[in-house]
């Protein structure tokens, strides 16, 4: 019969000691490298802003005619924190792995073997298939939304002046959905393991399934480009028959 992790009985407030120096480690990793992420200013923001260009990779993949966005600044305070929050988000992001290894080492003594096997799956698939929408987002959604909405005009005499907060809000807001939603594989398998779905469900119910992804990349990408939310819908119906396999093994 399979046992928990044999240690020593700790009691309630040993616990809470054990769980604060867990807290304080990741804090203290986590601002440090977002204080490397804040000195490293140009190389951080030499990332964050090259889709603005057509001069970014996947522009120059796709033959995207030459174009440029201009980022203006209209607050006093509004570039430093920016910067100060640009850096947190990255150095959360860097300390990421260091971040779960620490909570699974806190939780792990009090499951049984196969269980932390199970998590260390679980937690490992959920956290590289998070970084893979992140990457996706970054390299091929959010640089086809920012070109069309950045450059869309209703008349000539109308000119764009972007901000540079209305920049980055939009590329962490989508970074963060892109990678919410390629938890989809990992939510279906977790779901399947449970009992509450199966690979003839997911097969049945597979015309539903289209529309609601083309709602939610339309919802991910607010432009009338149908190309761009071909481009959107298109990993996440893979990931929806990714998915379908994954349950029925």
């Amino acid at each position: 019969m399979p046992t928990a992790n044999t240690t020593p009985s700790l009691t309630f407030w040993d616990h809470l000691d054990v769980l604060r120096s867990t807290l304080i480690r990741i804090a203290v990793v986590v601002v440090v490298c977002a204080v490397v992420s804040f000195i490293m200013k140009d190389e951080l923001f030499g990332v964050v802003l090259a889709p603005r260009s057509s001069d970014f990779v996947t522009y120059r993949l796709l033959g995207v005619s030459t174009f440029s966005l201009h980022l203006m600044n209209t607050g006093l305070t509004e570039q430093f924190m920016i910067h100060i929050r640009t850096a947190m988000y990255a150095g959360l992001l860097t300390a990421s792995p260091y971040i779960l290894y620490e909570l699974f080492r806190f939780v792990s003594p009090g499951l049984y073997r196969h269980e932390r096997r199970y998590a260390v799956w679980l937690v490992g698939a959920a956290y590289i298939m998070f970084v893979v929408g992140t990457l996706v987002n970054y390299f091929m959604v959010f640089p086809l939304t920012v070109r069309f909405l950045g450059t869309y005009q209703v008349s000539p005499e109308v000119s764009n002046m972007l901000t540079l907060q209305s920049y980055i809000d939009t590329l962490l807001g989508m970074s963060l959905v892109m990678g919410v939603v390629f938890e989809l594989p990992v939510v279906c398998a977790l779901m399947g393991r449970m009992g509450l779905i199966n690979s003839e469900i997911m097969s049945r119910y597979r015309r539903h399934a289209i529309v609601a992804i083309l709602i939610v990349a339309a919802i991910i990408t607010p432009t009338t480009d149908v190309f761009t939310l071909f481009i959107v819908a298109l990993p996440i119906y893979l990931l929806y028959e990714v998915s379908i396999l994954i349950v029925r093994h």
